[in-house]
């Protein structure tokens, strides 16, 4: 799907993706539901090269080594994560798509690390990384 766009909660940095997505997933790892305060994430990937931000800067974190999660510098929303795992590509959140009724997550990641208290009765596949 290409065509998607999205913000922060502010406004203040807005993005548009030209591309396909390449994978989407929901994410269960302790770093992910620590740097949103939710029991899972949800993501689509794309490459770097269909991304543009709009608006002020993203500001960055390095939440582990070789992994950058970018956020609006005013409100704080959470917009993008990367990784040297993956050169070229970009995860961008779900959540933050202006209209996200085009994207279907299609898988589980870090099954293993998902809270007990959330209940996620789905077929998607599960993995553990």
């Amino acid at each position: 799907m290409t065509g998607l766009s999205g913000r922060c909660l502010c406004r203040s940095v807005r993005f548009k993706v030209s591309g396909p997505i390449i994978r989407t997933g929901h994410c269960h790892c302790e770093s992910c539901r620590r740097a949103t305060s939710s029991p899972v994430t949800s993501f689509f990937c794309v490459a770097d090269a269909n991304v543009t931000f709009e608006g002020e800067a993203l500001r960055h974190y390095e939440s582990s080594p070789g992994v950058s999660r970018g956020f609006c510098g005013d409100c704080g929303s959470p917009l993008s994560f990367a990784t040297v795992r993956r050169p070229g590509e970009i995860d961008l959140y779900v959540a933050a798509l202006d209209d996200a009724s085009g994207v279907t997550v299609t898988q589980h990641w870090f099954w293993s690390e998902r809270v007990a208290w959330l209940s996620c009765d789905d077929d998607l596949p599960k993995h553990d990384n």
